[in-house]
């Protein structure tokens, strides 16, 4: 029998994500929250961090929550509602002001998958750090994708899908988020190790 992370404190904040994309999709608020150039450079910068939440279509919104579910299953009782939240908001930051700086070619951008690849970073190096050795195959399989991605071009398939380009460099930078995020744990475990060398 599988042993998921139902309980509240778990499950909770991957609904709420879930929810307020929902929310964004129903009411139709790209118009105000998207990433939009143009208005970002006119002022409106709460886009580089709202355009995250919205995506281009419903295909779009469902394959994210999807990521969602999937990151769920597999690190769901790694954070609490407060650590997830700030996985996901500096995340969200880190994607939208480097879309804006290093994509400048990308006008108009919307969607969590950025995040995504950014917060399944976060839980590889997590399970890693706890010695799981999934936690390197999940590490490497998600660079591969990337690495993939840059070579190939983004996926023709999901590019109709969702009716919009995939925005393959924004994977990056999340992913690299990922990494800069998983830094303190890394550095806890070789404190811990260091702690356990030292004679009393």
């Amino acid at each position: 029998m599988l042993n998921l992370p139902l309980q509240p404190r778990y499950i909770l904040p991957p609904l709420c994500l879930i929810f307020f994309t929902l929310l964004g999709a129903l009411f139709n608020v790209n118009e105000f929250l998207e990433f939009n150039r143009a208005l970002i450079n006119h002022g409106e910068l709460w886009r580089i961090f709202t355009s995250q939440f919205v995506h281009a279509n419903w295909a779009h919104l469902v394959l994210n929550c999807a990521g969602v579910v999937l990151i769920w299953l597999l690190h769901g009782e790694y954070t609490t509602a407060g650590r997830y939240t700030l996985n996901v908001t500096l995340l969200a930051l880190w994607c939208g002001f480097g879309v804006y700086w290093f994509c400048p070619s990308i006008d108009i951008y919307t969607g969590l998958s950025a995040v995504l690849h950014g917060v399944i970073i976060w839980g590889a190096v997590k399970d890693i750090t706890l010695g799981l050795k999934s936690g390197y195959l999940l590490f490497i399989g998600v660079w591969l994708k990337i690495i993939l991605e840059q070579v190939n071009g983004p996926s023709e398939e999901i590019a109709r899908l969702i009716e919009s380009t995939v925005a393959i460099d924004a994977h990056l930078i999340g992913a690299l988020g990922g990494v800069v995020l998983a830094f303190p744990l890394l550095i806890a475990v070789k404190t811990n190790k260091s702690d356990k060398k030292t004679p009393l």
